[in-house]
């Protein structure tokens, strides 16, 4: 399935580093690219864009009035780097909202949900969004290497590095454990202390404030404690039904 997009930007870096991520994509194809949305309308008024990578604060009209201008649109996956209008954005019923600087893994982590999303429409399906990625890239030595997400165990913070742990081994990066953390689903992925991030699924028992993953004996944050044993538990009973 090919998937035809344009990008909507007025940052020459933020288009070169979206063009980038893109072309690690073989089945997607940039269409045109434009640096305010009204220049953008007659592409998409012939109706064969699947999906816009649109900025918010533009010069003339900003992303979100254009699309409250528009009757029909297309999948939008919003690029910003303000924060605060991720629930207006939702509320447009955008399909992603990504805050810059982008990393690769959060850009991957859309890309599927897109995927998802419009493999259910040609179905003529009811839309599904893709619940988690495979996999995520890592950069570990200077290269990219995939990690499958069901193979994580725990990711341990070590100051300007991270640990994952998984069934296959360690791996080390330069990334803080809170960017990763929010690079994985969280129906899956929970922060349980400053320094640690556990796959919900791989949790073997609790004693007290104590986990035991993977073999390890991991504590429990007393700011993360109520939360944590909530969700863990709430996973386990579920698994039960």
């Amino acid at each position: 399935m090919t998937i035809k997009c344009i990008i909507i930007d007025d940052e020459p870096l933020a288009i070169e580093v979206i063009e980038s991520f893109l072309e690690e994509f073989k089945n997607v194809q940039i269409v045109n690219v434009f640096r305010s949305p009204i220049e953008a309308l007659p592409v998409l008024e012939l109706g064969d864009i699947d999906v816009v990578f649109l900025d918010i604060n533009m010069p003339k009209m900003n992303g979100l009035e254009f699309l409250k201008s528009l009757q029909v649109y297309p999948q939008v996956i919003i690029t910003t780097a303000y924060k605060e209008y991720a629930l207006e954005s939702y509320e447009l019923e955008v399909l992603d909202y990504l805050v810059k600087p982008i990393s690769f893994n959060r850009f991957l982590k859309s890309i599927n949900k897109l995927t998802a999303r419009l493999i259910a429409i040609k179905k003529h399906e009811p839309s599904i969004d893709l619940i988690q990625p495979a996999h995520i890239f890592l950069k570990v030595d200077k290269k990219l290497v995939k990690i499958l997400l069901s193979d994580i165990l725990f990711i341990e913070s070590l100051k300007d590095y991270i640990r994952v742990s998984t069934i296959e081994g360690t791996f080390m990066s330069h990334k803080s454990l809170s960017s990763i953390s929010e690079e994985l689903p969280s129906e899956n992925f929970i922060r349980i202390h400053k320094s640690y991030t556990i796959a919900i699924d791989k949790v073997k028992s609790i004693e007290g404030n104590l986990l035991e993953v993977g073999g390890k004996r991991i504590p429990i944050g007393r700011n993360y404690a109520a939360h944590a044993k909530q969700q863990i538990l709430k996973n386990k009973s579920n698994l039960l039904k």
